[in-house]
């Protein structure tokens, strides 16, 4: 059946100092490629085999997404890399301490930058700025795959994965907001024909 599996990527050096990240290149701890690997052993545990994987521009989630598929023996998988896939943008908040930024603009403000669907921070992207890209290239370069019946993995980021989450499960902003994701947690999706979700699962850690 019409498979898509989305996984976060594995911890990164970044999540474990507490740093802002966004579009900074950044690799992956110890930890982060031990959930990768994870990840990998659960899938291949289900069986699941890929036809095509999607991965975004950023060494976190490309390394994910290689490690994934070394645990299932395919490692010479089509890999479509697009910066449509990134993380949103963190803008001047990017590369800081979370609990600095609380120190400089205040816990309220870091929290709405953080938490609301459609404040962006100073030169950063909203939730919704990240859908903006996320969903047209859903549309037109990865659900033809899936409608044709393919098995594809998409290994990206906490809010790339929301704003996608957002439209296949027909989440509310208020809903998407308090959505969390757990890093290197695969979520399985069959999807019909006429593109809906047929069911959802999430193989936690």
């Amino acid at each position: 059946m019409r498979t898509l599996v989305l996984v976060r990527h594995g911890q990164s050096e970044w999540n474990l100092k507490n740093l802002f990240t966004g579009w900074r290149d950044v690799g992956l701890t110890d930890k982060g490629r031990e959930e990768a690997r994870a990840a990998g052993e659960k899938l291949k545990a289900r069986g699941l085999k890929f036809d095509i994987a999607f991965t975004s521009a950023l060494t976190r989630a490309q390394k994910t997404c290689g490690i994934i598929l070394d645990v299932l023996g395919q490692d010479g998988l089509r890999t479509v890399r697009d910066q449509a896939l990134n993380e949103r943008d963190y803008g001047d908040l990017s590369g800081l301490n979370k609990d600095d930024a609380r120190l400089k603009w205040g816990e309220e403000q870091v929290h709405v930058w953080r938490r609301s669907y459609d404040v962006p921070p100073p030169g950063g992207e909203s939730l919704r700025d990240t859908g903006a890209r996320v969903w047209p290239y859903y549309l037109h370069e990865m659900q033809p795959h899936l409608l044709g019946g393919k098995v594809m993995l998409v290994a990206a980021h906490g809010n790339s994965l929301r704003a996608l989450i957002m439209a296949l499960d027909g989440l509310s902003p208020e809903e998407v907001v308090k959505l969390e994701l757990g890093t290197g947690v695969p979520i399985i999706y069959r999807i019909n024909a006429d593109s809906s979700v047929a069911s959802k699962e999430v193989l936690e850690a």
